[in-house]
């Protein structure tokens, strides 16, 4: 079941092999969610959601709402959004949610949401009667329960205002994320950032004063120019607000971005593996706890609500907007997927003028295989690691006579296998992305390879 030719992990010289090809390329792919969207394609025959929600084994869901808007595409940028401030154009996208919304209730609101989370682009950038009538959809229309939920709400600097973060407290939200990316003016117009240092400590200033239980903050390393003293400047920059939270991403360029790979800080040598480790050092000596190798958080960093359980695995996801991916436990679907402007606004103009949101067009049916996939990259990808046990119980057969392949984490010492949990050391999750990459199974990298993105 490799994805590649894995070596027995007794034989020296081809795990060392094997060892230096993973370690070779510490920056491969970022999956944060499998099968990656690359992988979707028009399902035939279309898929009745009452029927697979029905279905559905998961206990919670998750509710998302994608708002594809933002005031101006970032450099690095490739997720579903456009560059668009009308009102008008915010106002006909919420009344297409709520459209949605409404049909959707229909077979999800069977039960209970343990999380809410509004993304994008930039909900924010939204006016605030628009940002109250997402609540209200949220919960008049898919019953959510702000007292069981966590509420996760994305902003940017520049949308951080007095009024809709009101809207946001009120609305019992228990986590803001703002992305920064750099508190250093000249990297953050390298990446076509309009965004100044005095905007940011304003907005931060902001969001201090509502006291959110959970401040999230987003940075980058190895954007152009940058160096790595000027990153752990950026970092302590931040640290300086003292956010729960911290994500640090590694920049990534791809097709369709204005950010090329020849951008990369230091053109000559890439810098990012040594901005990782001084960054997440200076963390753990914070005091953060390492739950990813992008998620830092403080111990105890929690809304104070009594939510509802939710499963890691993700599963039971209802992705309202155009962009949102839903998942059940066999069948992940969204809209069409793009990047240029040119595709991303004829994919809204379709979502817009729909007026039958009740089917799975696109997407992934997940095998056996896929499944089992799914849930180790998802469990060893996490400070948490893989339970076998859990496995077992899930699937009926042992994970690692699955997949033998694990072992060789063991044999490089990026894994360890302890109390029945396997496990990546501070090194292995350093490589997820290389680790998570290589572990894509033939048929998903196939169909990932033969995207051709718009």
């Amino acid at each position: 079941m490799a994805s590649f030719e894995a070596p027995v992990a007794t034989d020296r010289d081809a795990l060392q092999k094997w060892k230096g090809q993973i370690s070779l390329e510490p920056y491969r792919s970022y999956l944060y969610s499998y099968p990656h969207k690359t992988a979707y394609r028009a399902l035939e025959p279309k898929l009745p959601l009452a029927d697979l929600w029905q279905e559905e084994a998961a206990e919670t869901f998750f509710l998302y709402m994608h708002i594809p808007f933002c005031g101006a595409r970032c450099g690095f940028c490739n997720l579903f959004t456009l560059p668009d401030k009308r009102q008008d154009v915010h106002h006909t996208y919420v009344d297409a949610l709520e459209r949605q919304a409404r049909q959707w209730a229909d077979f999800t609101t069977h039960k209970p949401f343990a999380r809410f989370a509004i993304g994008g682009g930039t909900p924010t950038l939204l006016a605030p009667d628009l940002l109250e009538r997402l609540f209200d959809i949220a919960q008049n229309t898919m019953g959510l329960d702000v007292k069981k939920a966590s509420i996760s709400v994305e902003t940017s600097p520049e949308t951080v205002t007095l009024e809709r973060m009101n809207i946001l407290k009120e609305r019992q939200t228990d986590r803001v994320s703002m992305g920064i990316q750099s508190f250093v003016e000249t990297e953050a117009a390298a990446i076509y950032r309009p965004q100044k240092p005095l905007e940011v400590e304003r907005a931060l200033s902001v969001l201090k004063s509502y006291d959110f239980p959970v401040l999230n903050l987003d940075l980058i390393y190895g954007l152009p120019g940058q160096t790595t003293a000027s990153w752990i400047y950026s970092l302590e920059r931040a640290l300086a607000y003292e956010p729960e939270e911290i994500f640090l991403y590694p920049l990534y360029t791809r097709e369709h971005t204005i950010v090329k790979p020849g951008d990369l800080a230091q053109r000559d040598r890439d810098i990012r593996m040594s901005c990782y480790v001084e960054a997440r050092d200076r963390l753990l000596a914070a005091g953060y706890t390492q739950y990813s190798m992008r998620r830092f958080a403080r111990q105890g960093a929690e809304s104070g609500k009594q939510t509802l359980p939710y499963g890691c695995q993700e599963e039971g996801m209802v992705g309202l907007g155009c962009g949102a991916r839903s998942y059940t436990a066999n069948v992940h679907y969204a809209s069409r997927y793009g990047v240029s402007r040119r595709a991303t606004e004829s994919i809204i103009a379709d979502y817009v003028a729909a007026e039958n949101y009740r089917t799975a067009d696109y997407g992934y049916i997940l095998n056996r295989e896929e499944r089992q996939r799914r849930f180790i990259l998802k469990a060893i990808l996490h400070r948490e690691g893989l339970a076998l046990a859990e496995y077992e119980q899930r699937f009926g057969t042992r994970a690692l006579e699955d997949y033998p392949e694990l072992m060789n984490l063991i044999g490089a010492d990026w894994a360890v296998l302890e109390d029945g949990v396997l496990a990546l050391t501070a090194d292995g999750m350093a490589l997820s992305d290389s680790i998570g990459h290589w572990l894509i199974s033939g048929e998903v990298r196939a169909q990932m390879e033969g995207f051709v993105l718009a």
